[in-house]
């Protein structure tokens, strides 16, 4: 397996984390009537994001936010991958956003600012780079 394929494969894991750490505070705050319902805003008094504490609501948006930054990461791993371009450079491209995403969950949840942009953005950035760098 190629160390991207590696790192998009922890990505997953750690999005199952992410996912685990946003439920278990959800359901004690919200109660299981809310959570296993269907959600319809009207007959829950509005969105459950809005009724959540504020640390469980970051959770929630940090869970949505990583699985938008996975899709261009996965997109870009299948390139590098299937184009046969893996290098020392866009696997330190994988690592980088792999640890980017790990550091952005505390940093979304505990409100750090304006670090939290910072860490999403070396994220993307080491995204990006392994794109371009499966086109030269």
């Amino acid at each position: 397996m190629t160390p991207e394929l590696t790192a998009l494969t922890l990505a997953i894991i750690l999005q199952a984390v992410q996912f685990v750490l946003m439920a278990i505070p959800a359901n004690l705050e919200l109660g299981p009537a809310k959570t296993m319902s269907p959600r319809d805003r009207a007959r829950l008094g509005g969105a459950l994001e809005d009724q959540l504490s504020d640390r469980a609501a970051r959770l929630y948006r940090a869970l949505n936010n990583h699985f938008e930054g996975l899709i261009l990461f996965t997109a870009a791993v299948v390139v590098v991958t299937l184009s046969e371009q893996s290098t020392g450079f866009t696997a330190a491209c994988a690592w980088v956003y792999l640890a980017a995403r790990i550091v952005y969950v505390p940093a979304y949840a505990f409100g750090w600012r304006p670090w939290r942009s910072f860490i999403w953005f070396t994220g993307f950035a080491a995204t990006i780079l392994m794109a371009i760098a499966a086109l030269v």
